[in-house]
């Protein structure tokens, strides 16, 4: 019979997965609609004579959906904030581990940070409700996306930190 920790660290494996699989396919439906809708804003402009209203809207909207997902991916995948130079001379495991606590701890101040601005940022538009002015989107769109990023990239950094103290604690 498994383990009560070989359980919980398979279904955290398990949820770790599903989440990095939405993660990506937010990034590539994200991508594919910035891309397609540029592509067909540039035809319909300078080959058709056409001007789509709001067009603009529609990519800025999948366009922040792009970078915010890209900040949780770089975050997930640990390429964030990575000074190579220095992570690459230190070959000793403990010093490694306190290396990556030090980093771990500066991104998860940085990522409250980020929390109370995208929260503040989010709750104004809430109170003085603004659209966009073709579709009328309201603007709160894309700040949760900023904020969903805030909360992912603290998570991940959350994950570091727990990571980087078990190894020092161990070495």
């Amino acid at each position: 019979m498994p383990e009560t920790s070989d359980l919980k660290n398979g279904l955290a494996a398990r949820i770790g997965e599903a989440i990095a699989g939405v993660l990506d396919l937010v990034a590539i439906a994200s991508s594919l609609v910035v891309a397609g809708l540029m592509a067909f804003l540039v035809v319909a402009r300078y080959l058709l004579g056409l001007s789509v209203v709001g067009l603009h809207e529609l990519i800025m909207l999948a366009a922040v959906a792009l970078y915010m997902t890209g900040a949780v991916i770089a975050s997930r995948k640990r390429d964030h904030l990575t000074v190579d130079w220095i992570a690459g001379n230190i070959t000793d495991p403990r010093r490694k581990a306190a290396h990556d606590l030090l980093i771990a701890t500066l991104t998860i101040i940085i990522t409250i940070f980020f929390i109370v601005w995208a929260y503040w940022m989010f709750s104004w538009g809430l109170k003085r409700p603004q659209t966009t002015p073709a579709y009328q989107i309201p603007l709160w769109v894309p700040q949760m996306a900023i904020g969903l990023a805030a909360v992912g990239c603290f998570c991940y950094a959350l994950r570091d930190f727990i990571g980087a103290l078990s190894r020092l604690r161990h070495s």
